[in-house]
């Protein structure tokens, strides 16, 4: 009798404290390290806050900021309408994904005008001034067009070793990488940028998402 009294003293004495706040963010599975860090960070302060990460497509965290499933979605250009956008930053794409058996795995160094006799993946969503815009008007019509966005450039990688096409490797996956199956070859002259930033709806602010809003900001000064 006394043990069970006790054991149901330290269940309730668990409950009655508080659970930290929570928010749940969503990114693009390229920066997941960025969101792992801003995870981190968050935990660390003197009020914590608790981080659900939710790796997602665009298609995917932008239908859940709409549709209020998530608060806030670290995600590439273009960004979507009605939501402010802040912490931007770009990430370079300065290599070429090419099978290790490939010709081109030995070369030091292409131009993207050099590429007109090989398939390039592409995504079908390439808005007016964006990076795979002007990529693809440079490639003059040799590309591969993949899903409407080009989210998870690692899970691309399969589809590079298995000889459909090559892929513009941002360099957050080529210092992340290591695949017997792949080269990275640098890409000379190309200037290509990809845009992300945090998108976050204003109507629906809380103390949870203006400290994620300043940790991400953080985290970028630092990174």
């Amino acid at each position: 009798m006394l043990d069970a009294a006790a054991a149901f003293g330290t269940e309730a004495a668990r409950l009655a404290v508080p659970a930290p706040p929570s928010i749940r963010l969503a990114y693009a599975p390229l920066v997941g390290v960025l969101a792992a860090r801003v995870a981190r960070r968050l935990a660390t302060r003197a009020v914590p806050v608790d981080v659900e990460l939710w790796p997602a497509g665009w298609s995917s965290a932008t239908a859940s900021l709409a549709a209020g499933e998530v608060p806030a979605a670290i995600l590439s250009a273009p960004f979507p309408p009605g939501f402010t956008t802040t912490a931007r930053f770009q990430v370079t794409v300065g290599h070429l994904a090419v099978p290790a058996g490939d010709p081109l795995a030995t070369v030091a160094r292409i131009r993207p005008e050099n590429l007109s006799r090989h398939g390039i993946l592409l995504p079908r969503n390439r808005p007016p001034g964006s990076m795979w815009a002007r990529l693809a008007e440079r490639l003059r019509g040799r590309y591969r067009e993949l899903t409407d966005d080009i989210d998870d450039f690692a899970a691309v990688l399969d589809l590079v070793s298995a000889g459909a096409g090559l892929l513009p490797a941002p360099h957050l996956l080529v210092d992340t990488i290591r695949r017997h199956d792949i080269r990275f070859v640098p890409l000379d002259g190309a200037g290509l940028r990809l845009m992300y930033g945090l998108s976050w709806s204003p109507e629906r602010t809380s103390a949870e998402l203006m400290t994620l809003v300043q940790t991400v900001h953080e985290v970028l000064r630092t990174r």
